[in-house]
């Protein structure tokens, strides 16, 4: 199986910021850091509240981080510490259905950094998803977690084919079906828009071109509403010029 291809399906999408009301000045004054795009920062803050919240802030924030702005050398202790954070989240309240979700954003982040081998004797694949699926028992209409879990099913079809249901229970009807309840439930959202073009193109690029391509326009159309939303925007961009044979 072709590294990059295996890797790609355990790359979890990153959640929407949680709302609460825990520590609730402190709390907003590292969300205030995340929006701008202070994402270290954020994850000082919010991790130092010593709460489930901001544990699960962190975690994301870290997550983006470690992805998007760390240095190569950095990536792999990033992401565990990002791990490490949602863990703790979880040990709070296990109850919470954002603390497994960035359980699996951070856990689908580290093993693309792994390497193929450690992700498949780490059990990688089986325990992101796990944890989205816990994520969605708990909140069956969160997003996010629909999301997740699109994700994770279009990756693994895209990777291992017709192997995909053998090994790890995945199929394209569940994908698309969990991308279209995301959609439904955050229609506004530029990351669902992403996500569901980048993963109908995982399952089938001649096939579904061009519905990528209406959802990439719809996900460029909507105004970025904070850092994450603005690296999120130039990734849509990127992505239709490539569909698009522009680069």
């Amino acid at each position: 199986m072709n590294k990059a291809i295996y890797l790609t399906f355990l790359t979890i999408v990153c959640v929407f910021v949680p709302a609460g009301t825990t520590n609730a000045q402190s709390i907003e004054e590292a969300r205030t850091l995340y929006t701008e795009g202070r994402f270290t920062e954020a994850a000082e803050l919010a991790q130092s509240l010593d709460t489930l919240e901001g544990y699960a802030l962190a975690a994301n924030s870290l997550a983006i981080y470690s992805y998007y702005m760390a240095p190569d050398g950095e990536k792999e202790g990033s992401f565990r510490r990002a791990v490490e954070l949602a863990q703790k989240a979880i040990l709070l309240d296990n109850s919470n259905p954002e603390a497994y979700l960035q359980l699996a954003h951070a856990m689908g982040r580290l093993a693309q950094v792994t390497g193929t081998w450690e992700a498949l004797n780490e059990g990688y694949a089986g325990q992101v998803r796990d944890a989205i699926q816990e994520a969605l028992r708990l909140a069956p209409d969160m997003a996010a977690a629909h999301l997740s879990l699109a994700a994770w099913h279009a990756g693994v079809v895209g990777a291992a084919g017709f192997m995909a249901g053998l090994l790890y229970d995945a199929n394209e009807e569940d994908a698309l079906a969990h991308f279209e309840r995301a959609l439904e439930l955050a229609p506004q959202e530029k990351i669902v828009l992403l996500e569901y073009a980048l993963g109908s193109l995982a399952l089938d690029v001649d096939a579904n071109r061009a519905k990528a391509h209406d959802l990439l326009e719809r996900a460029i159309a909507l105004p970025a509403k904070d850092a994450y939303d603005r690296i999120l925007h130039q990734k849509a961009v990127e992505q239709l010029a490539a569909l698009l044979g522009l680069s």
